[in-house]
């Protein structure tokens, strides 16, 4: 944002409406302005978006103009004609393949409705209008793209810290299974894993030709969806965990795991520093005499459980480590 309220989308609509408006006016088309309302229309957040919007606005509009002018010259310029004319091409540029460029189509044919006439001169003018308005939008958003790298480092880092919290608290409660937690990071984890995979994706967009900073947006975008796969396993590890109602003398020892987990996390690289304690643990909690208690055979089930679930989280950094340059556990 600029100056807190102006945001750079803003700033290129601007300048795209003013160009638009003096290419317009220096090649002496009639309702020079109308080129400042196509451009303001065609400005997209992405290049790639950007090529594919204008041509649909481009190609929807032609074929709207070749519609209404039928329509006009045969029924007149009658409010009921404009109304027919809506009802007969919106669906035909949908089905083209054309949506995007509905509303752009439709300020070309009201410009022609307002003239009250069809002319090769006036028709000429609305497409020259058009390449004026499409123009510019396109060469604005062509021209100039906000990197997002420090935007998903800061999103990356606010991931790990919330993934290191729930693990803290995962340990805390199988510390004491009488403490109770009120969900809050995954809440923010999940928006946080939205809004890279967003914001990951509209970096890749601006790229048009492959580039070696293409190939790192193509694997923030895998570190996010990393992150996305390893939060369902800790939705799963807290259902297991909800199981353990009682606190035994081993639980100790798995909230060992979990605290160091939350160490690992942060990490940039994957450490193997849990799923070595993992390997240590799992043998000797095997090994424990048989449980005397329904209770703590329940304890002990969901505990074994735990550890399957935690194998698989683990699965996913590890395969993953190889192909991120943003990885972590």
């Amino acid at each position: 944002m600029l100056f807190g309220f102006v945001g750079f989308r803003v700033i290129k609509t601007a300048i795209a409406a003013i160009l638009a408006i003096i290419v317009a006016d220096l090649l002496g088309l009639d309702n020079h302005l109308g080129a400042g309302t196509l451009s303001i229309l065609a400005v997209e957040v992405t290049r790639k978006k950007s090529i594919s919007s204008t041509s649909a606005r481009f190609f929807a509009s032609i074929v709207s103009l070749a519609v209404a002018s039928c329509l006009f010259l045969l029924f007149g310029f009658h409010l009921w004609v404009l109304a027919a004319y809506i009802l007969l091409t919106f669906p035909l540029v949908a089905r083209l393949n054309f949506k995007q460029g509905i509303v752009t189509s439709a300020v070309v044919v009201f410009h022609l409705y307002a003239e009250g006439q069809v002319t090769l001169h006036i028709l000429w003018n609305e497409v020259l209008l058009l390449s004026c308005g499409l123009g510019a939008a396109t060469l604005v958003n062509l021209a100039y793209m906000p990197k997002e790298h420090e935007k998903l480092w800061d999103i990356r880092k606010e991931i790990d810290a919330c993934f290191s919290a729930i693990f803290l608290q995962l340990s805390r409660n199988l510390r004491d299974a009488s403490y109770v937690w009120d969900g809050k990071e995954m809440i923010d984890t999940a928006a946080n894993i939205e809004s890279g995979i967003a914001t990951a994706s509209k970096a890749l967009e601006n790229r048009l030709l492959p580039s070696e900073e293409e190939m790192i947006e193509e694997k923030w975008l895998l570190y996010f969806y990393m992150r996305k796969t390893q939060l369902d396993s800790i939705q799963n590890l807290m259902q297991l965990l909800s199981q353990i109602y009682q606190t035994m003398p081993y639980n100790q020892l798995v909230a060992n795991l979990f605290e160091q987990l939350s160490e690992d996390v942060k990490h940039p690289l994957y450490t193997g520093t849990t799923e070595r304690l993992l390997n240590e643990l799992e043998p000797q909690f095997r090994e424990l005499p048989l449980p005397t208690t329904r209770e703590e055979l329940e304890v002990r089930a969901a505990i074994l459980q735990v550890f399957r679930e935690l194998r698989v989280y683990l699965k996913v950094a590890k395969k993953d480590k190889k192909e991120l340059t943003v990885e972590g556990q």
